[in-house]
Protein backbone atom coordinates (compact mmCIF):
# COMPACT_ATOMS: atom_id res chain seq x y z
CA UNK A 1 0.00 0.00 0.00
CA UNK A 2 1.13 3.34 -0.69
CA UNK A 3 0.62 5.32 2.94
CA UNK A 4 0.97 9.22 0.55
CA UNK A 5 -0.95 11.51 3.21
CA UNK A 6 -3.73 11.72 -0.13
CA UNK A 7 -4.28 8.13 0.12
CA UNK A 8 -5.80 6.80 3.64
CA UNK A 9 -7.00 3.37 4.38
CA UNK A 10 -6.59 2.42 0.69
CA UNK A 11 -5.84 -1.05 0.34
CA UNK A 12 -6.03 -2.37 3.96
CA UNK A 13 -7.61 -5.35 5.49
CA UNK A 14 -8.79 -5.38 8.81
CA UNK A 15 -9.34 -8.15 11.68
CA UNK A 16 -11.31 -7.17 14.76
CA UNK A 17 -10.93 -9.38 17.61
CA UNK A 18 -13.26 -8.13 20.32
CA UNK A 19 -15.97 -9.31 23.13
CA UNK A 20 -17.01 -8.13 26.76
CA UNK A 21 -16.50 -11.62 28.70
CA UNK A 22 -13.44 -14.01 29.09
CA UNK A 23 -14.64 -17.60 29.27
CA UNK A 24 -12.50 -20.38 30.07
CA UNK A 25 -12.54 -23.42 27.78
CA UNK A 26 -14.17 -26.66 28.34
CA UNK A 27 -12.41 -29.34 29.67
CA UNK A 28 -14.11 -31.92 27.52
CA UNK A 29 -16.07 -29.98 24.78
CA UNK A 30 -18.71 -31.50 22.87
CA UNK A 31 -17.88 -30.63 19.75
CA UNK A 32 -14.57 -29.57 18.20
CA UNK A 33 -14.81 -26.11 16.28
CA UNK A 34 -13.07 -25.63 12.72
CA UNK A 35 -10.23 -23.30 12.43
CA UNK A 36 -11.27 -20.55 10.81
CA UNK A 37 -9.99 -19.27 7.12
CA UNK A 38 -8.23 -15.55 6.59
CA UNK A 39 -10.75 -13.73 7.27
CA UNK A 40 -11.81 -10.99 4.41
CA UNK A 41 -11.66 -6.83 4.76
CA UNK A 42 -14.10 -6.08 6.84
CA UNK A 43 -14.74 -9.15 9.17
CA UNK A 44 -14.96 -9.27 12.58
CA UNK A 45 -14.19 -11.77 14.81
CA UNK A 46 -15.86 -12.03 18.23
CA UNK A 47 -12.98 -13.27 20.79
CA UNK A 48 -12.33 -13.53 24.42
CA UNK A 49 -11.73 -10.61 26.28
CA UNK A 50 -11.51 -7.05 25.20
CA UNK A 51 -7.69 -5.85 24.59
CA UNK A 52 -8.26 -3.21 26.48
CA UNK A 53 -4.37 -2.28 27.20
CA UNK A 54 -2.64 -4.82 25.36
CA UNK A 55 0.19 -5.70 22.58
CA UNK A 56 0.70 -7.97 20.18
CA UNK A 57 3.91 -10.45 19.69
CA UNK A 58 7.56 -8.85 18.55
CA UNK A 59 10.46 -8.35 19.99
CA UNK A 60 11.00 -5.07 21.24
CA UNK A 61 13.83 -4.58 18.10
CA UNK A 62 12.09 -6.38 15.49
CA UNK A 63 13.83 -9.86 15.87
CA UNK A 64 10.36 -11.70 17.25
CA UNK A 65 10.46 -14.19 19.91
CA UNK A 66 11.48 -17.76 19.34
CA UNK A 67 9.17 -21.05 18.76
CA UNK A 68 5.44 -20.57 18.88
CA UNK A 69 5.13 -17.63 20.25
CA UNK A 70 6.36 -16.68 16.63
CA UNK A 71 3.04 -16.62 15.63
CA UNK A 72 1.05 -15.81 18.33
CA UNK A 73 -1.09 -13.27 20.29
CA UNK A 74 -0.27 -11.82 23.41
CA UNK A 75 -2.63 -9.62 25.07
CA UNK A 76 -2.45 -7.77 28.47
CA UNK A 77 -5.36 -6.29 29.14
CA UNK A 78 -7.47 -4.29 32.04
CA UNK A 79 -10.36 -6.91 32.60
CA UNK A 80 -10.52 -9.98 34.92
CA UNK A 81 -11.09 -6.96 37.74
CA UNK A 82 -11.60 -7.57 41.17
CA UNK A 83 -12.14 -5.67 44.46
CA UNK A 84 -13.96 -2.20 44.47
CA UNK A 85 -15.58 -0.64 41.58
CA UNK A 86 -12.38 1.83 41.85
CA UNK A 87 -9.03 1.28 42.55
CA UNK A 88 -9.57 -2.33 41.72
CA UNK A 89 -6.83 -4.56 40.60
CA UNK A 90 -7.24 -4.68 36.34
CA UNK A 91 -4.67 -7.15 34.35
CA UNK A 92 -4.73 -10.14 32.91
CA UNK A 93 -2.48 -11.95 30.28
CA UNK A 94 -3.96 -13.70 27.83
CA UNK A 95 -2.27 -16.05 25.14
CA UNK A 96 -4.23 -16.30 21.52
CA UNK A 97 -3.36 -18.34 18.20
CA UNK A 98 -2.65 -16.66 14.74
CA UNK A 99 -6.45 -17.23 13.92
CA UNK A 100 -8.12 -14.99 17.50
CA UNK A 101 -8.76 -18.52 18.86
CA UNK A 102 -7.93 -18.70 22.63
CA UNK A 103 -5.38 -20.75 24.07
CA UNK A 104 -4.17 -19.77 27.47
CA UNK A 105 -3.99 -17.38 30.32
CA UNK A 106 -0.75 -16.89 31.85
CA UNK A 107 -0.24 -15.73 35.58
CA UNK A 108 -3.40 -16.12 36.71
CA UNK A 109 -3.76 -14.16 39.95
CA UNK A 110 -0.50 -13.65 40.19
CA UNK A 111 0.54 -11.13 43.07
CA UNK A 112 2.42 -8.58 40.27
CA UNK A 113 -0.78 -7.82 38.85
CA UNK A 114 -2.24 -4.83 39.26
CA UNK A 115 -3.29 -2.31 35.96
CA UNK A 116 -1.95 -3.71 33.13
CA UNK A 117 0.34 -1.86 30.42
CA UNK A 118 2.36 -3.75 27.84
CA UNK A 119 3.13 -6.78 26.60
CA UNK A 120 6.09 -7.82 24.63
CA UNK A 121 8.50 -10.90 23.29
CA UNK A 122 12.04 -10.89 23.77
CA UNK A 123 14.32 -12.31 21.09
CA UNK A 124 14.45 -15.57 23.11
CA UNK A 125 11.11 -16.03 22.80
CA UNK A 126 10.52 -14.87 26.63
CA UNK A 127 7.12 -13.07 28.02
CA UNK A 128 7.67 -9.70 29.77
CA UNK A 129 4.88 -7.70 30.82
CA UNK A 130 5.12 -4.53 32.88
CA UNK A 131 2.48 -3.83 35.06
CA UNK A 132 1.70 0.03 35.72
CA UNK A 133 0.03 -0.04 38.67
CA UNK A 134 2.23 -2.75 40.98
CA UNK A 135 5.34 -0.96 39.57
CA UNK A 136 6.59 -4.44 37.97
CA UNK A 137 8.15 -5.96 35.16
CA UNK A 138 7.61 -9.86 35.01
CA UNK A 139 9.47 -12.45 32.27
CA UNK A 140 8.06 -15.66 31.74
CA UNK A 141 9.16 -18.27 29.77
CA UNK A 142 7.26 -19.55 26.94
CA UNK A 143 5.64 -22.34 29.38
CA UNK A 144 4.66 -19.25 31.56
CA UNK A 145 5.93 -19.55 34.45
CA UNK A 146 7.89 -16.81 36.19
CA UNK A 147 11.46 -16.31 35.73
CA UNK A 148 12.65 -12.88 36.62
CA UNK A 149 10.76 -10.61 38.90
CA UNK A 150 11.94 -6.52 38.95
CA UNK A 151 10.88 -3.77 40.76
CA UNK A 152 8.49 -3.93 44.16
CA UNK A 153 5.12 -3.37 44.53
CA UNK A 154 3.73 -1.46 47.63
CA UNK A 155 2.35 -3.64 50.34
CA UNK A 156 -0.89 -3.93 51.53
CA UNK A 157 0.22 -4.17 54.80
CA UNK A 158 2.55 -0.93 54.55
CA UNK A 159 1.34 2.08 56.20
CA UNK A 160 -1.17 4.25 54.40
CA UNK A 161 -0.76 1.78 51.51
CA UNK A 162 -2.45 4.11 48.75
CA UNK A 163 -1.88 4.80 44.59
CA UNK A 164 1.56 6.39 43.89
CA UNK A 165 1.08 10.58 43.71
CA UNK A 166 2.80 12.94 41.12
CA UNK A 167 4.37 15.73 42.43
CA UNK A 168 5.95 17.70 39.99
CA UNK A 169 9.10 17.34 39.60
CA UNK A 170 8.67 13.99 41.04
CA UNK A 171 10.67 12.62 43.92
CA UNK A 172 14.20 11.18 43.69
CA UNK A 173 14.39 7.51 41.46
CA UNK A 174 15.56 4.97 43.63
CA UNK A 175 17.83 1.88 41.46
CA UNK A 176 15.65 -1.00 41.13
CA UNK A 177 12.30 0.41 41.86
CA UNK A 178 10.37 1.79 39.15
CA UNK A 179 7.08 3.92 39.41
CA UNK A 180 4.41 3.55 36.97
CA UNK A 181 6.38 1.64 34.82
CA UNK A 182 5.21 1.33 31.01
CA UNK A 183 7.39 -0.75 28.31
CA UNK A 184 10.58 -2.95 27.39
CA UNK A 185 12.99 -3.67 24.85
CA UNK A 186 16.20 -5.20 24.05
CA UNK A 187 19.10 -4.71 22.63
CA UNK A 188 21.12 -7.32 20.32
CA UNK A 189 23.48 -8.44 23.25
CA UNK A 190 20.40 -9.52 25.82
CA UNK A 191 20.12 -5.90 27.56
CA UNK A 192 16.22 -4.76 28.90
CA UNK A 193 15.25 -1.39 28.44
CA UNK A 194 12.80 -0.19 30.39
CA UNK A 195 10.35 2.89 30.29
CA UNK A 196 9.79 4.09 33.84
CA UNK A 197 7.54 5.72 32.77
CA UNK A 198 4.79 8.15 34.13
CA UNK A 199 6.92 9.35 37.09
CA UNK A 200 10.36 8.38 37.13
CA UNK A 201 10.94 10.06 33.99
CA UNK A 202 14.08 7.57 32.93
CA UNK A 203 15.48 4.62 30.91
CA UNK A 204 16.73 1.92 33.26
CA UNK A 205 18.97 -1.18 31.21
CA UNK A 206 18.81 -4.26 32.93
CA UNK A 207 21.80 -6.99 32.39
CA UNK A 208 20.64 -10.23 31.12
CA UNK A 209 21.56 -12.19 34.53
CA UNK A 210 18.44 -9.14 36.13
CA UNK A 211 21.23 -6.70 37.29
CA UNK A 212 20.69 -3.73 37.37
CA UNK A 213 23.58 -1.81 35.13
CA UNK A 214 22.20 2.06 34.83
CA UNK A 215 19.55 4.60 34.18
CA UNK A 216 19.47 8.23 32.37
CA UNK A 217 17.05 10.59 31.99
CA UNK A 218 14.71 12.88 34.58
CA UNK A 219 11.48 14.86 34.32
CA UNK A 220 11.28 18.13 31.73
CA UNK A 221 11.53 19.06 28.25
CA UNK A 222 15.08 19.72 26.93
CA UNK A 223 16.91 17.13 25.14
CA UNK A 224 16.98 13.79 27.26
CA UNK A 225 14.77 14.83 29.80
CA UNK A 226 11.26 13.03 29.37
CA UNK A 227 7.52 13.84 30.33
CA UNK A 228 5.52 10.35 30.66
CA UNK A 229 8.25 7.71 28.33
CA UNK A 230 4.99 5.90 27.26
CA UNK A 231 6.52 3.45 24.49
CA UNK A 232 10.00 2.22 23.79
CA UNK A 233 11.90 0.05 20.87
CA UNK A 234 14.87 -0.41 19.67
CA UNK A 235 16.41 -1.04 16.18
CA UNK A 236 18.86 -3.68 14.17
CA UNK A 237 21.58 -1.09 15.08
CA UNK A 238 21.11 -1.01 18.92
CA UNK A 239 19.41 2.31 18.88
CA UNK A 240 17.11 2.55 21.60
CA UNK A 241 13.90 4.66 20.57
CA UNK A 242 11.51 6.69 23.48
CA UNK A 243 8.55 7.50 23.28
CA UNK A 244 8.15 10.70 25.19
CA UNK A 245 3.91 11.62 24.71
CA UNK A 246 3.91 14.63 27.17
CA UNK A 247 7.40 16.25 24.83
CA UNK A 248 5.32 14.65 21.49
CA UNK A 249 8.69 13.66 20.51
CA UNK A 250 10.26 10.18 19.81
CA UNK A 251 13.89 10.17 21.68
CA UNK A 252 16.55 7.91 20.26
CA UNK A 253 19.49 6.93 22.30
CA UNK A 254 22.62 4.49 21.80
CA UNK A 255 22.93 1.60 24.79
CA UNK A 256 24.52 4.42 27.54
CA UNK A 257 22.04 6.72 27.09
CA UNK A 258 23.78 9.11 24.56
CA UNK A 259 21.22 11.11 22.59
CA UNK A 260 21.51 10.42 19.00
CA UNK A 261 18.64 12.69 17.32
CA UNK A 262 15.01 13.53 18.11
CA UNK A 263 11.90 12.48 15.86
CA UNK A 264 9.11 14.76 15.70
CA UNK A 265 5.85 14.33 13.53
CA UNK A 266 4.76 17.44 12.18
CA UNK A 267 2.63 16.94 9.26
CA UNK A 268 -0.72 18.58 8.12
CA UNK A 269 -3.98 17.47 9.95
CA UNK A 270 -7.76 18.39 9.58
CA UNK A 271 -8.74 20.82 12.24
CA UNK A 272 -12.11 19.39 12.04
CA UNK A 273 -10.74 15.43 12.88
CA UNK A 274 -13.13 14.43 15.75
CA UNK A 275 -11.60 13.25 18.97
CA UNK A 276 -12.34 9.65 20.33
CA UNK A 277 -13.48 10.87 23.46
CA UNK A 278 -14.14 14.15 24.83
CA UNK A 279 -13.60 17.57 23.23
CA UNK A 280 -10.99 18.24 20.05
CA UNK A 281 -8.00 19.35 21.14
CA UNK A 282 -7.03 22.96 19.98
CA UNK A 283 -4.41 23.88 17.12
CA UNK A 284 -1.65 24.63 19.34
CA UNK A 285 -2.62 21.80 21.59
CA UNK A 286 0.72 20.55 23.56
CA UNK A 287 1.18 17.24 25.58
CA UNK A 288 -0.54 13.89 25.14
CA UNK A 289 -3.58 14.37 23.27
CA UNK A 290 -1.77 16.93 21.16
CA UNK A 291 -1.71 15.78 17.13
CA UNK A 292 1.58 13.43 16.35
CA UNK A 293 2.26 13.16 20.44
CA UNK A 294 3.24 9.29 20.60
CA UNK A 295 1.76 7.02 22.48
CA UNK A 296 2.60 3.50 21.09
CA UNK A 297 5.64 2.75 18.81
CA UNK A 298 7.25 -0.30 17.26
CA UNK A 299 10.39 -1.21 14.41
CA UNK A 300 9.90 -3.65 11.93
CA UNK A 301 12.29 -6.70 12.07
CA UNK A 302 15.24 -5.64 9.30
CA UNK A 303 14.39 -6.57 5.50
CA UNK A 304 16.63 -6.16 2.82
CA UNK A 305 18.64 -3.51 4.95
CA UNK A 306 15.37 -1.94 6.12
CA UNK A 307 13.65 -1.46 9.07
CA UNK A 308 10.31 1.23 9.80
CA UNK A 309 9.11 2.93 12.43
CA UNK A 310 5.27 2.94 12.99
CA UNK A 311 3.95 5.64 15.84
CA UNK A 312 0.29 5.95 16.99
CA UNK A 313 -1.42 9.08 18.65
CA UNK A 314 -4.64 9.41 20.29
CA UNK A 315 -5.88 12.64 18.55
CA UNK A 316 -6.80 12.49 15.22
CA UNK A 317 -6.31 8.67 15.68
CA UNK A 318 -3.39 7.94 13.29
CA UNK A 319 -0.58 5.17 12.56
CA UNK A 320 2.18 7.09 10.87
CA UNK A 321 5.16 5.18 9.15
CA UNK A 322 8.36 6.30 9.46
CA UNK A 323 11.98 5.70 8.54
CA UNK A 324 14.33 5.67 11.07
CA UNK A 325 15.75 8.80 9.85
CA UNK A 326 12.65 10.49 11.17
CA UNK A 327 11.46 11.42 7.95
CA UNK A 328 7.17 10.41 7.37
CA UNK A 329 6.11 8.15 4.54
CA UNK A 330 2.56 8.86 5.39
CA UNK A 331 -0.14 7.58 7.67
CA UNK A 332 -3.53 6.25 7.79
CA UNK A 333 -7.10 5.91 10.04
CA UNK A 334 -8.34 8.21 12.38
CA UNK A 335 -10.57 7.91 15.55
CA UNK A 336 -13.88 5.87 15.46
CA UNK A 337 -15.38 2.95 16.06
CA UNK A 338 -15.59 0.96 12.81
CA UNK A 339 -12.79 -1.08 11.21
CA UNK A 340 -9.71 1.16 10.58
CA UNK A 341 -10.28 3.29 12.93
CA UNK A 342 -9.25 4.09 16.18
CA UNK A 343 -9.85 5.08 20.40
CA UNK A 344 -6.62 5.54 21.75
CA UNK A 345 -4.39 3.16 20.45
CA UNK A 346 -2.39 1.91 23.34
CA UNK A 347 -0.03 -0.63 22.17
CA UNK A 348 1.23 -1.66 18.68
CA UNK A 349 3.78 -4.40 17.00
CA UNK A 350 4.75 -4.74 13.77
CA UNK A 351 6.51 -8.40 12.72
CA UNK A 352 6.55 -7.17 9.12
CA UNK A 353 6.70 -3.35 7.17
CA UNK A 354 2.44 -4.79 6.28
CA UNK A 355 1.48 -6.47 9.10
CA UNK A 356 0.29 -4.30 12.14
CA UNK A 357 -1.31 -5.12 15.33
CA UNK A 358 -2.93 -2.49 17.15
CA UNK A 359 -4.59 -2.89 20.53
CA UNK A 360 -7.27 0.07 21.42
CA UNK A 361 -8.24 1.37 24.82
CA UNK A 362 -11.33 2.49 24.34
CA UNK A 363 -12.65 0.05 21.60
CA UNK A 364 -11.53 -2.94 23.69
CA UNK A 365 -10.27 -4.20 20.95
CA UNK A 366 -6.84 -5.72 19.02
CA UNK A 367 -7.27 -5.19 15.38
CA UNK A 368 -4.73 -6.69 12.69
CA UNK A 369 -4.17 -4.30 9.70
CA UNK A 370 -2.35 -6.25 6.20
CA UNK A 371 -1.41 -3.54 4.20
CA UNK A 372 -1.13 -4.44 0.52
CA UNK A 373 1.80 -2.64 -1.66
Amino acid sequence: MDLAPSRRDVGISYDCYQDHRYRRPRRAPRRRRRARPDLAAGDQVRRRRSAAAAGRHASGRGGGGGGRQGRHIFVFQRGNTTGPAYGAAAAQLLEFGPDGRFLREIGHNLYAWSFAHAVRIDPAGNIWAADKGSDMVIRFNPAGRVTLVLGRKSEAADEGAHPLEHPKPPLPAVDGLFRQVTDMTWDSQGNTYISDGYINSRVAKIAPDGRWLTSWGAYGSAPGQFNTLHSIAADAHDRIYVADRGNRRIQVFDTEGRLQKIITIDVPFPADAPPAIGPRPGPNATGTMAAGAPWAICITPPAAGRQYLYVSDAWPGRIYKLDLDGKVLGWLGGSGKQLGQFGWIHEMACPSENELYVAELLNWRLQKLTLHP
